[in-house]
């Protein structure tokens, strides 16, 4: 009775295991996660400025930047747009320094 009992176990499972593997399987599983990781990708080819930091860089403008900022002399920031359109620096409006759109200017 005990072998009968294993043998019927052991086909129910591998008919278990034939089924499970003709499930169909959607084509575009896994789209939403990849979409979510390339809409976080700012820009996959970035050009570094010559004297800005660079990848594998070893710390050392990190620590003179910290010097320069306790000391209270850090350099001006530049701006720079993401790309083209209405987006912060294009000049399209909006309230910032320089914008022109301030009373009397």
């Amino acid at each position: 009775m005990a072998m009968r009992s294993k043998a019927m176990l052991i086909s129910a499972g591998a008919a278990l295991f034939a089924a499970a593997g003709c499930a169909p399987v959607d084509p575009g599983f896994g789209e939403a996660h990849r979409y979510d990781m390339a809409i976080q990708t700012i820009n996959p080819d970035p050009v570094y400025p010559a004297d800005g930091a660079q990848p594998g860089d070893n710390g050392e403008k990190a620590q003179k930047a910290t010097e320069r900022y306790r000391k209270g002399t850090t350099k001006a920031l530049r701006r720079e747009s993401a790309g083209s359109g209405g987006g912060v620096g294009s000049g399209s409006g909006g309230s910032g320094a320089g914008g022109g759109n301030a009373p009397g200017s």
